[in-house]
């Protein structure tokens, strides 16, 4: 094996690992779906996300990234989904964890923030007195606090 091809290899190893990475949309039941139907459509998932979270990746299958809002779970993206991938039968919650980052977060440094409990929905960030920020398990990983975070202290992980 050339230099070259070691090292395309370990690229082409590493922006797989990547897509696996990335989150998905909550209605799915079969993740093998999302490679073998997607690329049927033209990403109508994505069209109809009225939180305009939902990405296309160059795979064509569909992903979310919390860059301004959350998800709602309003079941537009499984009902304009034609292929099967997404579907209200499946509907689930987001297969990620949410951690908060105490060495990022302000509160955690003694600063009062609460730029990541006033927009969750789900009360599922708790305050130790006024400082201390934790997630409970009443989080659904919508993302609403992710973008809210001024220091980029909450961090969004995939489940495996």
């Amino acid at each position: 094996m050339e230099r070259r091809e070691l090292f395309g290899s370990l690229a082409s190893f590493t922006k797989e690992k990547k897509q696996e990475e990335f989150i998905r949309p909550p209605y799915y039941s079969d993740l093998s779906l999302f490679h073998n139907e997607c690329n049927k459509c033209d990403g109508v998932c994505a069209t109809a996300c009225e939180e305009d979270i939902i990405f296309i990746a160059s795979d064509k299958t569909p992903y979310i990234l919390f860059l301004k809002n959350g998800c709602t779970y309003c079941d537009k993206c499984a009902e304009a989904c034609d292929f099967g991938v997404l579907t209200l039968e499946a509907k689930n919650r987001i297969s990620a964890t949410v951690t908060i980052n105490k060495t990022k977060c302000l509160s955690w440094d003694h600063t009062m923030c609460f730029s990541c409990k006033d927009p969750c929905l789900d009360n599922a960030i708790d305050f130790k007195a006024m400082f201390m920020p934790t997630i409970n398990d009443k989080c659904t990983a919508c993302g609403f606090c992710i973008s809210r975070c001024p220091t980029d202290a909450i961090e969004i992980k995939v489940l495996s």
